[in-house]
């Protein structure tokens, strides 16, 4: 069988980009990589056969500048383009746009990326394919007391989305009727900067789920399989920190009504190529459908694991129009994979803060059973200005013991310095007896999840890096802020840091590079402790920033939109008036 395009253009970058660079060279495809202005000599420029510039350092200026990408898929000839996950891959006018100019465009037709990109239209979708979703509205909120209606009829908590949202932006859990007209506003204003649209929805807040998602593949000869599932419940702010796969105690009849679910819904869209349907799972038996992701996922490693399918292959050749190259009868999931997303962000105190930075050193790890799709190397730079991740680690073993014992291993032998990674929580995650039991869900990081106290000691490590002792065991990894892994519950108190006595400081300090979302006070304003200042974002991730002491705000150092660095002095707080404080 010949190669399925000439020349493949890939319209993304980082771990993604690479990943679908090395399939497209194995099958003796040209690669195009496009880079921003931050990404000139980023790994996966490095690895393409052609690289060209969209200019600009922000997403938008580059990644995202339609024009751009539709300019180098003319000079380069290119016959398809991927478009990776996040970016423009679930985006229908960009899909509209790639077909519009004869190329084709390697992922769901437009219509199905418009149906299943508005959660709305998805989950009536859905239900007309008999798959039904968490209870909850089809209508778009137009206020707060229909907010309230709901959870009085259903139950508190609640939960507001964005219609167009996703990784897990434009969402207010709601727990009374008080806390509404705040939430409703919150959320719409959060979905307008986020997506472009302020359209929201409610739905019941299942207190305590577990996130499993099925994979599925579909051609356009009107084949549909699925491929198993994914349980993705380690999250924190909705983003997945782990992935596994098989779903752990998760029994088989449920696992064939969710695949037969999955494929329903996507034949009602009128899917073809890889997707993902997500749905919350309620042990002991009940599931009900969330989203489907019309893309690639993060998590597809594990997949490939248990298939022995490569899913970057099959999309390639779908979109070929290729038919599958095998049947659902065929399909056969064999051992346990997990999957670690290794980002570039600071675990300490539960914040999770964003790390951007030089990765000074880096030595991945090897032996049987493991996987690093990474998207850097030692000496890149790791930009502010999109994505965290820096790799996924990926394991499988026999079964889920030996796969957790050689994630254990392997995540030891990862050594990264420069930057904070979260390889310290992922250490921890493994080791916890709810993960081993399966007892954990979507809220168990957040809620339940401590990072245990971390024994710093002395290092010869090049780079910014120590030795740590978790749960009884040596492990090297990046120097964290404050020396330790501090042990008792996360800190609701994000971004916060002093340049004084702890609790006393009046100086408010970014504790990374970013930009300033909003800011939330003016001078004068009189404030408490843990007030917050403003919202500072990050690698896609948003922090607020609040005061460790009382009084008033002397000064405001910021103002919306404005670029800041690691330590820069935000706000600062006194005692006295403006006048007197500022002398």
């Amino acid at each position: 069988m010949g190669k399925p395009f000439a020349k493949v253009l890939i319209a993304n970058r980082g771990e993604i980009a690479v990943r679908v660079i090395r399939a497209c060279q194995e099958l003796g495809i040209t690669t195009v990589a496009v880079h921003s202005e931050v990404d000139a000599d980023a790994l996966h420029v490095r690895l393409a056969d052609e690289r060209y510039a969209l200019g600009g350092q922000t997403a938008a200026e580059s990644y995202l500048n339609t024009e751009a990408v539709l300019d180098v898929l003319a000079r380069s000839g290119a016959e398809a383009l991927h478009p990776g996950y996040g970016f423009f891959s679930e985006n229908a006018e960009f899909a509209r746009a790639i077909t519009a100019a004869g190329v084709v465009f390697i992922g769901p037709p437009p219509e199905a990326i418009a149906i299943m990109g508005d959660k709305l239209s998805a989950r009536v979708a859905a239900e007309k394919a008999g798959v039904a979703g968490v209870p909850g509205t089809t209508d778009v909120l137009t206020s707060a007391g229909q907010v309230v209606a709901f959870g009085e009829e259903y139950g508190w908590p609640v939960a507001i989305k964005a219609a167009f949202g996703g990784g897990g932006r434009g969402i207010r859990v709601v727990r009374s009727a008080d806390e509404a007209p705040a939430a409703f506003e919150s959320a719409r204003s959060e979905a307008l900067a986020g997506f472009g649209r302020a359209e929201c929805y409610v739905e019941k807040y299942l207190t305590w789920p577990r996130h499993v998602e099925m994979q599925i593949l579909a051609d356009s000869h009107g084949n549909c399989l699925w491929l198993g599932e994914r349980d993705c419940s380690a999250q924190r702010r909705h983003q997945k920190l782990v992935e596994e796969a098989p779903a752990p105690a998760f029994p088989d009849d449920l696992r064939r009504a969710m695949g037969e679910a999955a494929v329903r819904v996507a034949r009602a869209c009128g899917y073809v190529n890889a997707g993902t349907v997500e749905f919350l799972y309620d042990p002991p038996g009940d599931f009900w459908f969330l989203e489907m992701n019309t893309r690639l996922q993060v998590e597809h490693p594990v997949t490939e694991l248990t298939t022995g399918i490569d899913l970057v292959v099959e999309q390639l050749r779908v979109a070929a129009g290729e038919p599958l190259r095998l049947t659902q009868d065929e399909v056969a999931c064999r051992g346990h994979a997990i999957e670690c997303r290794i980002n570039a962000e600071d675990p300490s105190g539960g914040r999770f803060l964003p790390s951007p930075g030089t990765i000074t050193g880096l030595v991945a790890a090897g032996g049987p059973g493991v996987r690093w799709d990474a998207g850097y190397q030692a000496g890149d730079e790791v930009p502010p200005f999109y994505d965290n991740l820096v790799g996924k680690l990926v394991v499988c073993g026999a079964d889920r013991a030996t796969a957790i014992a050689r994630m254990v291993r392997a995540l030891g032998e990862t050594k990264i310095h420069g930057i904070a990674t979260t390889i310290p929580a992922h250490l921890a995650i493994l080791g916890h007896a709810d993960f081993l039991a399966a007892r954990h869900s979507t809220r168990w990081v957040e809620e339940v999840f401590t990072l245990p106290e971390v024994v710093e000691t002395t290092s010869d490590v090049p780079g910014p890096a120590r030795e740590v002792q978790v749960g009884g065991r040596w492990y090297t990894v990046p120097r964290l802020e404050g020396g330790v892994l501090r042990s008792g519950p996360p800190s609701r108190r994000r971004g916060t840091k002093s340049t004084g006595s702890r609790g006393s400081s009046g100086t408010v300090i970014s504790p990374m590079q970013g930009r300033i979302v909003t800011v939330l006070v003016e001078v004068g304003d009189r404030v408490a402790v843990d007030h917050p200042v403003c919202v500072i974002e990050a690698m896609k991730m948003e922090s607020t920033l609040t005061t460790e002491r009382a009084g008033t705000v002397l000064e405001v150092a910021v103002t919306a939109g404005q670029a800041v660095r690691a330590d820069q002095v935000v706000v600062l707080i006194g005692d006295g008036d403006t006048t007197e404080e500022a002398r």
